[in-house]
């Protein structure tokens, strides 16, 4: 499937050193674009045909799975009950006993619950049903230097600070950076092993663009951090023609 934006809410090619965080806000924590109806059936699509491979949840994360559904539902679906009306018209049942499954069907949103374990924190939960280039099953359990270890920017310097930085987020003010990748195939769902890394291309060196749009925030009740990702593709050829993104 093809499912593109056709603008981002923000510069993507604005130059920012690792890791590019700065302050946002519960108020544009999630984000609903024009191609939410899209996005929504790959999710669904995925959620039936892969399930093992966008869902994981470890029995200790239970508790932040269950707070971070009470949270999406509060600040995207504020008058729902049992089930929500999504933007495209659809009717979703909240089964709060499967919240990872229920999340995945409500926003465009991906999220990865990372829980302080000793030193550091580890990836105890996840919808990822459009990773950009990696497996959840090969980062599961595992700590934040282990996820990123592909990234060759990301040293022992960078793993410090955004540990610390992770130690210091506070419940009701997120964080959030943005990156940009350029892509031959604008496919949402781009699993790969970090044994075959993707040959990454250089700015516009092809026809898309794909930006996430990534926000940290700690969960009050559980403590846990919450890492979510809103993926944008675009056209290489309508970055031209933004004009002072917001």
């Amino acid at each position: 499937m093809t499912i593109l934006q056709t603008s981002i809410p923000y510069d993507p090619l604005s130059p920012r050193p690792l890791p590019g965080i700065q302050p946002g806000s519960m108020e544009n924590w999630l984000h609903c674009d024009e191609a939410f109806a899209g996005q929504m059936l790959r999710r669904a699509a995925l959620l039936a045909d892969r399930k093992k491979d966008v869902l994981a949840l470890d029995p200790s994360a239970e508790p932040a799975a269950q707070e971070l559904l009470d949270l999406v539902l509060q600040h995207a679906y504020p008058d729902c009950s049992d089930h929500v009306t999504r933007p495209d018209g659809q009717i979703v049942e909240v089964d709060r006993s499967q919240p990872m499954e229920t999340l995945c069907q409500l926003v465009q949103e991906d999220f990865c619950i990372l829980q302080k374990k000793g030193g550091e924190h580890v990836l105890t939960g996840a919808v990822l049903c459009f990773p950009a280039s990696w497996r959840l099953s090969e980062k599961f359990m595992c700590p934040l230097i282990d996820i990123h270890g592909p990234v060759a920017s990301y040293d022992e310097s960078i793993a410090r600070r955004v540990q610390r930085l992770f130690d210091g987020i506070q419940p009701g003010r997120p964080l959030w950076r943005f990156n940009a990748l350029w892509y031959e195939d604008p496919e949402l769902f781009q699993p790969r092993s970090a044994s075959e890394p993707r040959d990454a291309k250089a700015p516009g060196a092809a026809p898309y663009m794909r930006s996430e749009r990534q926000t940290l925030l700690r969960l009050p009740r559980t403590r846990a951090v919450v890492f979510s990702i809103h993926t944008y593709v675009i056209e290489a050829k309508r970055l031209q023609n933004m004009e002072n993104p917001a």
